[in-house]
């Protein structure tokens, strides 16, 4: 399968791109509603490339990845956590399955985040920002974990374990050795971000429909450890680090002051009610 992510000079190249066409477009009234959209798209770009170049380096390069791995397997197996293989065994012969969920985990990924992103700046700017610095923060803590290297199952045949994508010819990995970013899987990026898509449209959207979101996360937990890229401890590694990246996120962007004043916290009067309607309108 071709790898469908930019690796970081691509990224940063992209970002510049955005950047020039933001600044062209500031320039001229026709195009200046664009300008914001560039604008910040250029910024996740930027953002973009800084994780893919983090995420290259390692505090360890590849040493004890494989003995973290399998520290964690012996972890979930006292826990008495199912084991990924049981769910590999539900895919891994079923061709048509196998590859939908090799094909979710290489472009859902970044797919969904990238429409919830222009979602969330057209519908709801005012909460971009806050949105924007969790997601930073959440794939800042786990970049630093993952200077620290962890096998994920796929790599671990004498467990029992599938390597389900190279499986079927679609792995987005160089199969000729194992390199540094293939073993920054504790915590997992995929679950995080996918949670973090679910906490936002729940919180902000309004309608009814919006509680479809929660597949997203639970099939992206479902792919991540059928197809061998993660144990279960990575995915719930990643949704702890989500709750003090929302909180922090939060406090740095002042939102809890401006939820008090929009929901008009300390006043009676009516113009705090109209306050709290305006700002739950219906997507």
């Amino acid at each position: 399968m071709v790898n469908l992510q930019l690796d970081w000079e691509q990224a940063s190249v992209l970002g510049l791109v955005l950047l020039a066409g933001q600044a062209m477009a500031s320039r001229s009234l026709r195009s200046s509603a664009a300008a914001p959209y560039l604008q910040e798209s250029a910024i996740v770009a930027g953002l973009y490339a800084l994780w893919q170049l983090a995420a290259s380096v390692s505090l360890l390069g590849t040493s004890g990845a494989f003995a973290r791995g399998r520290w964690i397997e012996r972890v979930q197996r006292s826990a008495h956590l199912p084991s990924e293989r049981s769910l590999q065994h539900l895919i891994a012969d079923q061709s048509l399955i196998a590859q939908l969920c090799n094909l979710y985990y290489a472009a859902m990924h970044f797919g969904v985040l990238g429409v919830f992103l222009l979602w969330l700046f057209v519908r709801h700017r005012d909460r971009y920002a806050e949105v924007r610095t969790a997601l930073v923060l959440l794939t800042a803590a786990c970049l630093l974990i993952q200077l620290i290297p962890v096998a994920p199952p796929r790599l671990f045949p004498d467990l029992g374990f599938v390597d389900v994508a190279a499986k079927y010819g679609q792995s987005v990995y160089n199969l000729s050795g194992i390199t540094v970013d293939e073993l920054g899987a504790m915590p997992s990026v995929h679950v995080g971000w996918a949670l973090l898509v679910a906490w936002a449209v729940l919180r902000f959207g309004t309608g009814r429909h919006r509680w479809w979101i929660l597949l997203h996360p639970v099939v992206t937990v479902f792919v991540v450890a059928a197809t061998g890229n993660h144990f279960w401890l990575d995915g719930i590694a990643a949704g702890l680090l989500l709750v003090p990246s929302v909180m922090a996120a939060r406090l740095f962007t002042g939102a809890d002051h401006r939820d008090a004043g929009r929901t008009g916290i300390g006043h009676g009067d009516e113009r705090s009610r109209d306050l709290v309607k305006a700002d739950h309108p219906c997507d």
